[in-house]
């Protein structure tokens, strides 16, 4: 029987060893998304955390190829149903959605599989780990009349539509040159080993290792880069792996740094940097002629905004005058749970879901998730290919959010 996830009043200071069975009901809503997620892995219990925000979203099954690692998420969640395999969640017509949260590696054929069983998808970051793969994808979803979306969903979080409100209404003038950082420090010096998700699943660090921060992390501002300013159309990066010993044997050494200038057809130019060798900054810079947007981290929906104005005489005497903060669009949910970041990761499963359920482009639809996803890629493989690249996706731009308008 699938469970509606629908207590918003679930981050109450409880232990993050006790079950939260209580906070699940049956749901009676006519209009409901029924999901099954597949990977049951560190990454899920954000996901299951954050769901009980969205009623309309009822979780059906479970699905993972490590039985003992699907029975501890089963046992921490009222999960009404775990799957054998793959091919039986496809089977299932009480699926609508598949949410993918396997290895990045398994990406691919996971969201294949369900695509081709009608089933819509919401996938884990990155869509595929080949561009090509990642066409083929959307091509499949188009062709099928299916949604096809793509983490990271930050960009609908309420500091990023705060921004994008603000560059809307011009409040810092014309802008031409944007720096965005996505640094988290000597990653392969710290704990890591110990790091475990809120049910006790240790976090992938080999598999972390394998695909590269920078398709990790960039595109935690590449969605707000390309959403703000439109398509990207070429990118001059460089990347490599300056630690190439982390202390885990791994198949593939991928770069632990890269740099970008990327270039939108809107003219604005962007300097995004990602890695895990420089000290932590999460920051964003946003300059226009009038002034500078700025958020300090990009993982907590809630970050500061700040305006810097610009001023060319006695800027040391006046520079606290400078800076006014700027309301966000609407108060934010405490995410209650451990990490480094606060932040609604059901909100993408959500947000495809309204779209179905309206008839409207998801505002991570499937050419917006492909263009970033060949954004990203453009960037991480900038170690073994020729500069710059030249982008051979776009996309039709998204809206904001009721809220932020």
């Amino acid at each position: 029987m699938p469970f509606s996830i629908r207590c918003a009043g679930w981050f109450s200071g409880r232990s993050d060893a006790e079950p939260v069975r209580e906070c699940f009901d049956v749901s009676d809503d006519g209009e409901i998304m029924r999901l099954a997620i597949i990977g049951c892995g560190y990454v899920a219990d954000y996901y299951l955390r954050t769901l009980p925000l969205h009623p309309e979203l009822v979780v059906v099954g479970i699905c993972d190829r490590e039985p003992t690692r699907m029975a501890n998420l089963a046992a921490n969640y009222p999960i009404g149903r775990t799957y054998v395999d793959v091919a039986e969640v496809c089977a299932d017509p009480e699926v609508d959605l598949v949410v993918n949260l396997t290895n990045p590696k398994d990406h691919f054929e996971v969201s294949l599989a369900a695509l081709r069983a009608d089933k819509h998808v919401y996938s884990e970051k990155p869509l595929a780990m080949e561009l090509a793969q990642a066409r083929q994808l959307a091509d499949l979803a188009n062709e099928r009349g299916l949604h096809l979306a793509s983490a990271p969903c930050s960009v609908l979080g309420e500091t990023a539509q705060t921004v994008w409100k603000a560059l809307r209404e011009q409040k810092v003038g014309r802008v031409r040159l944007v720096y965005a950082e996505m640094d988290d420090g000597l990653v392969h010096q710290m704990p890591y080993r110990k790091w475990l998700s809120m049910t006790g699943t240790p976090w992938p660090f080999q598999d972390e290792f394998e695909v590269g921060c920078t398709l990790e992390h960039a595109g935690y501002y590449t969605t707000w880069l390309t959403t703000f300013f439109g398509p990207a159309v070429s990118v001059t990066a460089f990347a490599a792996p300056l630690i190439p010993d982390k202390g885990v044997a791994v198949d593939v050494i991928s770069p632990d740094f890269s740099v970008a200038c990327i270039t939108f057809a809107s003219g604005v130019v962007a300097r995004l940097t990602c890695g895990i060798v420089g000290s932590h900054d999460h920051s964003l810079r946003v300059f226009g002629d009038e002034g500078t947007l700025e958020v300090p981290d990009s993982w907590f929906y809630g970050s500061p905004v700040t305006i810097r104005k610009s001023l060319n005489i006695m800027r040391k005497r006046l520079e606290g005058k400078l800076v006014r903060k700027v309301p966000l669009v609407r108060p934010v949910t405490k995410f209650d749970y451990r990490g480094a970041q606060q932040m609604d990761f059901a909100r993408g499963v959500a947000e495809l879901a309204g779209a179905v359920r309206e008839g409207r482009p998801s505002r991570l639809a499937t050419d917006f998730s492909l263009h970033n996803n060949e954004l990203v890629l453009a960037v991480s493989e900038a170690a073994s290919t020729a500069m710059p690249y030249v982008m051979t996706t776009s996309f039709v731009p998204p809206v904001p959010m009721e809220w932020a308008r």
